[in-house]
């Protein structure tokens, strides 16, 4: 059993890779070569960093059956704090530490509506989104903070200069690979990741198996919350800025990645680099189709109709078990 149950998350995680490397191929194939060159590469990888990240963490809630509908008004929030921090020339670690306990605090405080309040997920992130955009647009008084001179932060996501070629990509994507190696350690590996499965896949069942069902979820929104602080920064380094109004849509792009990546929306499946492979296909396809001339609204509806797809092959899978 055990078995045909590692052989179909090795297949789903295979059949998303080689969806991925089909698009990449199609618009290599209609004429504009770009999106293969080192410059195109390194320019796909800086647009998914921060999607990337933060379908890390939406990935645990996903899984645990949840949903953050919040999470790009919590970049945004977590932009504006980083670069604040960064501009009045905070240390790096104290900028970074800041934050993360932003995040972490964004996610405890969505985790206990969840928990304690017995909030559905859908309607407390849809209100914790507005809560957070309005925070965000508070503390940054409605205008985007600049931190073009802050080197450290701008290092991550910065077109690589000559001496630093080898490494192929900007540092961030090498930081959101680390990430992703940890992050899947911890639900492939360890108790708490067992955890999160049980319960995304019946709740009912794991509070009777002995499972601390209400803590597994407040950690899971608390994680969830300290990627979308770490995508935050990973926003303010490409963009050179922290903007309250940054990251709007980005919920949309998140969740998609993580359900292209081959996550059920009933909980209990998904991976982490199916949700990092989610978030690629979404940016190649866009970045295919500013390369090659195609408009804004035929690129939306080709990555709408994917997430369809998506969706819908979620719900035959859920059907044939």
């Amino acid at each position: 059993m055990s078995n045909n149950t590692s052989t179909k998350k090795l297949l789903n995680s295979l059949g998303t890779f080689i969806a991925l490397v089909a698009i990449w191929g199609l618009f290599f194939s209609l004429g504009n070569r770009a999106i293969g060159s080192a410059e195109g590469i390194e320019s796909i990888v800086q647009q998914t960093v921060v999607i990337g990240i933060a379908a890390i963490g939406m990935t645990f809630i996903i899984i645990s059956a949840g949903i953050d509908l919040s999470i790009g008004s919590a970049i945004a929030l977590c932009s504006v704090v980083g670069a604040k921090l960064a501009v009045a020339g905070a240390d790096p670690f104290v900028t970074v530490s800041v934050t993360l306990i932003s995040g972490l605090l964004i996610g405890l405080f969505i985790g206990l509506l969840v928990v304690r309040a017995k909030l559905i997920p859908f309607i407390t992130t849809l209100g914790t989104l507005l809560i957070l955009r309005g925070l965000a647009l508070a503390l940054a008084n409605s205008q985007p903070i600049n931190a073009q001179d802050s080197n450290w932060l701008r290092f991550w996501l910065n077109s690589l200069p000559d001496d630093m070629k080898f490494l192929i990509i900007p540092p961030g994507g090498w930081l959101m690979i680390a990430l992703a190696l940890i992050a899947t350690g911890v639900l492939r590996f360890t108790v708490f990741g067992r955890h999160v499965f049980a319960v995304g896949s019946n709740e009912n069942t794991a509070r009777l198996c002995g499972v601390a069902v209400d803590r597994t979820k407040l950690f899971v929104y608390m994680i969830g919350g300290a990627f979308a602080a770490l995508s935050g920064l990973m926003l303010v380094s490409y963009q050179g800025q922290g903007d309250p109004t940054g990251a709007t849509g980005y919920e949309l792009d998140i969740i998609a990645a993580v359900v292209i990546g081959g996550a059920s929306l009933n909980g209990g499946i998904g991976s982490i680099f199916g949700s990092l492979i989610g978030a690629l296909i979404i940016t190649v396809i866009r970045t295919g189709c500013t390369l090659n001339g195609i408009s804004e609204s035929t690129t939306r509806i080709i990555t709408g109709a994917i997430i369809v797809t998506a969706v819908a092959i979620d719900r035959l899978r859920q059907r044939s078990n």
